[in-house]
């Protein structure tokens, strides 16, 4: 930022990169990630607000299988059981995964839901801004800095590990923390948040 030429260059100092910014911010007290950029923007006075999402009745479940990383997926076909079971309840069910790379029908997709489930990813922010309630697999990050911004929010999170958060870097072969969540624990989770 300093080579950019910018006047303001506002940010939280580590190590020694307060010394390239004109103005330290000091670190909210709340650890998820959307408080350090609602805390960046007051700096600027601007408003990050989300308004609140209208009731959603209907019946339309997404569910998205994919993540930016393989650690963050939880099994495929768990999600297709998990479908299976979502559909015999009565819910009209879309599966989606990361072949859909166009932005704007993903977006057009996560507007039509009336629910949304998925790993700890992308399109669970995109759902929730779009307001809809969101239910997130999360397995190596942790849901209080990354759970998406929704008053109906509901995640579960994955296995201990002493090495979480591991920030996508498994130190073994395969994420055990969120790969070993059975299949049975996740429905019952969602059932309950589907009746709430």
């Amino acid at each position: 930022m300093r080579l950019s030429g910018a006047r303001r260059r506002l940010g939280y100092p580590r190590l020694a990169s307060g010394l390239l910014l004109s103005q330290s911010v000091q670190t909210p007290s709340r650890p998820h990630r959307a408080e350090h950029w609602r805390n960046l923007a007051a700096q600027l006075d601007w408003k990050l607000e989300i308004p609140p999402p209208a009731p959603r009745p209907g019946r339309q479940l997404v569910i998205h299988t994919g993540a930016g990383q393989t650690v963050r997926e939880w099994p495929r076909e768990r999600f297709d059981a998990l479908a299976a079971h979502l559909r015999g309840a009565g819910w009209q069910v879309t599966l989606i995964d990361n072949s859909l790379t166009d932005l704007d029908r993903l977006l057009e997709i996560l507007a039509g839901a009336d629910r949304f489930i998925g790993n700890d990813s992308g399109p669970g922010h995109l759902a929730a801004l779009l307001g809809v309630p969101t239910f997130t697999l999360f397995g190596p990050q942790l849901p209080e800095r990354f759970a998406p911004q929704h008053p109906q929010a509901a995640w579960i999170d994955g296995a201990p590990c002493a090495h979480k958060p591991c920030h996508d870097y498994c130190r073994f072969a395969v994420p055990h923390c969120l790969r070993d969540v059975p299949l049975e624990t996740v429905r019952q989770r969602v059932d309950a948040w589907l009746r709430a």
